[in-house]
């Protein structure tokens, strides 16, 4: 439960940490009061001392020291939204969120450093809910309202929380031996997975579509199993028997109905129909072995799959769907040579077969970093498709893909991440009255509804004052997340019923 140590950093699609190198270190137990293993309890805290793992503690000096504004501040991790329109960064004095609406420039949305050495931020879209875990409490998960500057939650672990998922229906904590599945709508806790296969990275992956929530995550510590559950109906799907070698990442679709997966060799990904886990594309990203893949993500209308690695070549992969070979096309001599070529691969090795009908990367981008981490997703910004890869050296690099002839990728914006200026910033430059302090911003009246609106909801479906929402009711409708109703404060509380949520 409380081993530290692993193979590097938690790689995963939109989210990586800073890791500069393996580190063992010895088991602590932590002193508490709760009897029962796994459940979590109050925001009071575990005495005694913390075992920080490099999967969980990615706070390394080395990792953008020398970046240009951000060696002060040390990144320490980053994270896309679930439909790529924010990135969340972790710093050595806080966390900050931008928005990704432009190419010219890159909006801090907003920035605390309040809670120091953040090494989990996650946004739930582009709403006002966001979570963090610090290195100063790596047990404990502080969930936020952060235009309210109000604290809506916080849950605490028998362990170091290693990752966090979240979509419009559930919260995922990852710890090394077991996952918590909350209901987001009121943070009750649903279901805990124990005794799962020994996860040192808090690998695992949530669908952000609300109507399946499919959870992945290793179901093995000698090969590359994955075992696919639905969070919704608390009920197993598959399991997928995705590599030989262990995972190094997985990821969904924006529908749920594929899943991505990469091996800690790295050189073949492979794609995944889901729920039946029949595999559905193979790529192969390059001959070289040992490869640590750091994301690997889907574009939003899942046509291309992006995959970066330690290595400084970005691949993008397109999903086409092949010709049916049965179809009534009039025979040609190059015809029948093709179909004799595929029937021939059926005679030979099934290593030699499977390479011969590997794909190759459709896109390319050759970064000009050496040795930093980076993490990369695929999004529309101002209607064209973009490459964004946010790197350890504190800068983010946008680039253009071409969506019909693929090649090279062309960098045709920089942007750092420790330079931005605020949304509020800019309205001041404009003459606008801005409050001197955030909480004369939160006290103003909020006559006008807010933008960030996040589909998925419906006008009754957050959590009133004192109301438990059903745990599988899924809503239709649009609202807005600025709404004390939809996530009031939420106070928690030990007692027999432990991991339940007490509305205030």
């Amino acid at each position: 439960m409380g081993r530290s140590g692993g193979r590097g950093a938690g790689a995963r699609a939109g989210v990586f940490l800073f890791v500069e190198q393996e580190v063992l270190l010895p088991v602590v137990v932590p002193l508490s009061d709760d009897p029962v293993r796994g459940e979590p309890g109050s925001s009071s805290r575990y005495p005694g001392p913390v075992v920080r793992s490099p999967a969980s503690s990615a706070m390394y000096p080395g990792d953008g020291e020398s970046a240009e504004g951000g060696g002060s501040a040390g990144l320490t991790c980053c994270s896309y939204n679930q439909d790529c329109t924010s990135l969340a960064i972790g710093t050595k004095t806080g966390y900050k969120l931008f928005s990704l609406g432009s190419v010219e420039q890159l909006d801090l949305v907003h920035e605390s450093n309040e809670m120091p050495d953040v090494y989990i931020v996650e946004r739930l879209f582009s709403s006002s809910l966001v979570v963090v875990v610090s290195h100063t409490k790596p047990r404990q998960m502080n969930v936020y309202h952060f235009k309210k500057g109000t604290e809506i939650c916080n849950y605490s672990y028998s362990s170091n929380i290693l990752s966090v998922r979240l979509n419009r229906q559930r919260l995922i904590v990852c710890l090394e031996e077991s996952i918590y599945i909350h209901n987001i709508k009121d943070m009750k806790l649903l279901k805990t997975l124990l005794e799962i296969p020994r996860n040192l990275t808090g690998l695992c992956a949530l669908s952000i579509n609300h109507s399946n929530s499919y959870l992945a995550y290793p179901g093995s510590c000698d090969i590359g199993e994955i075992v696919v559950y639905d969070a919704n109906s608390l009920k197993s799907v598959c399991v997928i028997p995705a590599h030989d070698s262990l995972l190094a990442a997985f990821s969904f679709n924006s529908t749920g109905s594929k899943l991505a997966s990469a091996s800690e060799k790295g050189t073949v990904i492979r794609v995944f129909s889901i729920p039946e886990g029949q595999k559905l594309y193979e790529f192969r990203r390059g001959m070289k072995r040992y490869v640590n893949i750091s994301s690997l993500v889907f574009s939003m209308d899942s046509q291309f799959l992006c995959a970066s690695s330690n290595t400084e070549t970005v691949h993008i992969f397109k999903l086409e769907q092949l010709a049916d070979s049965r179809t009534d096309d009039p025979p040609t001599w190059t015809g029948y040579m093709g179909k004799m070529f595929m029937a021939a691969t059926n005679y030979l090795p099934t290593q030699v077969s499977d390479m011969m009908n590997q794909d190759r990367a459709f896109a390319t981008v050759r970064l000009n970093l050496s040795g930093q981490r980076n993490v990369c997703t695929l999004s529309t910004i101002q209607k064209l498709p973009r490459l964004l890869v946010a790197s350890s050296d504190g800068h983010i690099y946008i680039y253009n893909l071409d969506p019909q002839d693929g090649g090279e990728c062309v960098l045709i914006k920089r942007h750092s991440m420790f330079e931005s200026k605020s949304e509020e910033n800019k309205e001041n430059d404009l003459g606008s009255p801005v409050p001197q302090s955030y909480a004369a911003t939160v006290a103003r009246p909020s006559a006008v509804p807010s933008a960030s609106t996040v589909p998925g909801f419906s006008e009754d479906g957050g959590a009133l004052r004192g109301e438990v929402i059903p745990e599988h009711e899924f809503a239709t409708g649009p609202v807005c997340l600025d709404d004390e109703n939809e996530f009031p404060p939420i106070s928690l509380c030990r007692g027999s019923q432990k991991g339940k949520a007490k509305l205030s």
